[in-house]
């Protein structure tokens, strides 16, 4: 890796818990300059006290257009640039498809894939006039391949596949990256996993993996030199069969 991050301006949604707040400290202590964006505020102001003047807290929900646009804008007052957009927000409901509502559809490709799109839509124009820039979002092994348990999730994330391979090819003549980060499982938040004693367990049967292994992924993909893109990085849990 040899790509210096320092000085760069990342945005990361879905920043308060999870991968985005262990890629948000990752970041900074890379020396990136960070925007985080989530929708619990008390969480984001935690997070940006606890990293300090490079992180800068915006109170964020990525399904309202609004808010993106005053993300962009914010960060670039705040920032005057954009180097990386990592669009990490989503949302995870399992189960039976036939005992599930609309309602949990609707949410769940609204936050997972819409959302993806109005956030990257909305940075593309400063990367494009810069010539420059890197677009990651996290993807799941569920895009890869089939997961029967969870149809509607796994649906959500097979179009984020399709959309990084194709938003690929028609911007990397303005010199932009795109890359999707694909975990298994990890053991946070979104898998209701937080308890560090079970995280351990998990980590040592080698069954789940740490949101900040997730980070360092992340990190690997901005750092390689521009000329190489990591189009799918999929990172699993030695154990975990798919």
């Amino acid at each position: 890796m040899d790509n210096d991050l320092t000085g760069k301006t990342v945005i990361v949604t879905g920043a308060s818990s999870g991968i985005g707040r262990a890629t948000a400290r990752a970041l900074v202590k890379a020396g990136c300059r960070v925007t985080l964006a989530a929708r619990s505020t008390d969480k984001l102001t935690a997070l940006a006290t606890e990293l300090g003047s490079a992180a800068f807290a915006v109170p964020t929900d990525v399904t309202v257009a609004a808010d993106v646009t005053a993300l962009v804008s914010r960060t670039i007052s705040q920032f005057g640039r954009i180097d990386a957009m990592f669009a990490n927000a989503g949302i995870f409901i399992p189960g039976s498809f036939a005992e599930g509502n609309a309602e949990d559809w609707s949410r769940t490709l609204s936050v997972n894939v819409e959302a993806v799109f109005r956030c990257i839509h909305a940075v593309l124009p400063h990367m494009i006039a810069r010539k420059s820039g890197d677009i990651i979002m996290t993807s799941s092994i569920s895009g890869c391949v089939d997961i029967a348990s969870e149809p509607v999730y796994s649906a959500s994330k097979h179009a984020i596949q399709s959309f990084a391979h194709t938003l690929r090819q028609q911007v990397a003549p303005a010199g932009i990256r795109v890359g999707a980060v694909s975990p298994g499982i990890v053991l946070n938040d979104i898998w209701g996993i937080t308890d560090e004693q079970e995280i351990e367990r998990r980590v040592a049967e080698r069954s789940g993996i740490r949101s900040e292994d997730v980070a360092r992924a992340v990190l690997y993909m901005l750092c390689e030199p521009r000329h190489v893109t990591i189009g799918d990085l999929v990172i699993l849990p030695q154990n975990q069969d798919i």
